[in-house]
């Protein structure tokens, strides 16, 4: 019973940290590292952006594609 209970806590302690570290702490911070990525990583892509969405609380690096197309999502920076 003791070593259920053990795994089951680091279990939840693995998930807990997972999470903590997946975020960001603020708006801020993710979109510091949106356009800093941007410039840094992706400048040699053409029409690459970071948009702010609100609604689910991240912010967003692009790359537009042409006007037709949807933009392709590079990566997610949720807070």
């Amino acid at each position: 019973m003791r070593i259920f209970i053990f795994i089951l806590s680091l279990i939840t302690l693995g998930i807990i940290t997972f999470i903590y570290i997946g975020k960001y702490r603020s708006a801020f911070e993710a979109d510091q590292a949106c356009h800093f990525e941007q410039i840094s990583l992706y400048a040699d892509l053409r029409d690459t952006g970071c948009d702010h969405d609100i609604e689910t609380k991240q912010w967003i690096l692009y790359q537009k594609l042409d006007a037709i197309s949807p933009a392709k999502v590079i990566k997610r920076y949720v807070y």
